[in-house]
């Protein structure tokens, strides 16, 4: 909720950077400068800020010379907590966020000021969460990871198909699965090298290795049991979804948010909540063959960088930070993803929702996300709790409207 005696709703950080130039412009485009929102964007150089303020300018047509910029350095904690305390929002685009967000973390959650990122490095997320929950609640920070592509789709995704079970049925579904039915968009150079990072920290950590791989990892302390287990790495056939599957890259971090998120709402999808994905790949032979084509290049793929000399032969060949694609295949990019929730007593109440967006995932979509998940954190009259949350805990069905209103996001339940 906004805070009038902060000098800025929200501070787009990383402003600089492909993705957080991107979300600026999406704020630039729907809010103006300083009219219903008063924002600023910050970076650790001078001349890229004023570089960027003129490129805005430049694609939008807007004029810009009265958009604020602030001069920033994540390696310095007093410097991160000056910034943090002349806004209402950090919005954060610096990854990866293990070697670049922990200042800006703990200023947020010290200062009582609302964050958001893009995070999907399921370590570091626990980490933030050992060290700083605590001092979030006491200071009435909501710390909100994963509001891009990862996690968004299926965290709210899951939030509104059991919100429509419940509505339409009087129970929540025992169980949801999410199929990834198609997708068109580049790599994000940014969530690649989180991930590079991530295998690279759990080449000498256990501990890494454990929450990449612990189902309930993310979950609080007390709440780190339950029915699922590991994802699948194996092709395997779907008779709800009719098609065969594969791993989806993105389900090890997915995964463990909206088993977060049910852990935080106070289990409100039940205790035994079972949840997972997959891509769907399609039925009959040649459904089979896409499944084990997929399943054995995210194998090999994975394989290779879990070892350090092929790791750093393949790193430097794969999309870096700041790049990313033009505009003509962000606006031809898409996501169209598939949700089947079981009726814990009725097979025939089972019910199928579907989450779609208007862009590429990487970058087009999750722009737009993580910038309406700033303006819902500045602006809206939220009722969750504070500490460090996740996008259906803290945000809910406000960000539900806005995504819808504005991200170009379409949930929808199908017949």
């Amino acid at each position: 909720m906004h805070e009038p005696d902060r000098e800025f709703d929200v501070i787009v950080w990383g402003a600089t950077g492909f993705t957080g130039k991107l979300t600026a412009q999406v704020l630039l485009e729907r809010y103006g400068i300083g009219d219903s929102l008063r924002w600023a964007i910050a970076g650790r150089s001078a001349k890229k800020l004023e570089e960027t303020r003129t490129s805005l300018a430049s694609e939008t047509g807007i004029p810009t010379d009265s958009l604020p910029t602030i001069l920033a350095n994540a390696d310095d904690p007093d410097g991160m907590r000056s910034m943090a305390a002349r806004s209402t929002v950090i919005c954060s685009t610096v990854g990866p966020y293990a070697l670049y967000g922990n200042h800006l973390v703990a200023a947020c959650a010290e200062l009582g000021t609302h964050y958001c990122d893009l995070t999907g490095e399921a370590h570091w997320m626990r980490r933030m969460i050992d060290a700083h929950e605590e001092t979030a609640k006491k200071s009435g920070a909501r710390i909100v990871f994963t509001c891009g592509f990862d996690c968004i789709p299926s965290d709210l995704g899951t939030f509104f198909l059991q919100n429509e079970m419940k509505a339409r049925h009087g129970v929540v579904a025992s169980e949801i699965k999410l199929g990834v039915n198609g997708f068109k968009g580049a790599a994000s150079g940014g969530t690649i090298a989180s991930m590079i990072n991530m295998v690279e920290e759990a080449s000498h950590d256990p501990e890494v290795m454990r929450v990449m791989n612990e189902p309930y990892a993310l979950n609080p302390a007390d709440d780190q049991n339950g029915p699922d287990r590991g994802e699948p790495k194996m092709p395997a056939y779907d008779e709800d979804f009719a098609a065969w599957t594969a791993p989806f890259v993105m389900g090890a971090i997915n995964t463990k948010v909206v088993r977060r998120s049910n852990s935080l709402l106070h289990h409100l999808y039940g205790q035994d909540f079972r949840y997972s994905e997959v891509m769907l790949t399609g039925p009959g032979p040649g459904g089979l063959a896409k499944a084990a084509g997929v399943s054995a290049g995210s194998g090999a793929m994975m394989g290779a960088m879990a070892i350090g000399p092929l790791r750093r032969i393949i790193a430097p060949r794969l999309p870096s930070p700041g790049e990313g694609p033009d505009k003509e295949a962000r606006e031809a990019g898409y996501f169209d993803i598939r949700f089947h929730a079981r009726h814990p007593e009725d097979a025939s109440k089972n019910m199928r929702a579907r989450v779609t967006g208007d862009r590429d995932p990487g970058y087009g979509s999750t722009s737009k996300m993580l910038a309406e998940s700033a303006v819902c954190l500045a602006k809206d009259d939220l009722t969750s709790q504070p500490g460090i949350l996740t996008p259906a805990a803290a945000l809910g069905d406000a960000l539900l409207i806005r995504l819808q209103k504005n991200a170009g996001l379409d949930f929808s339940i199908e017949s």
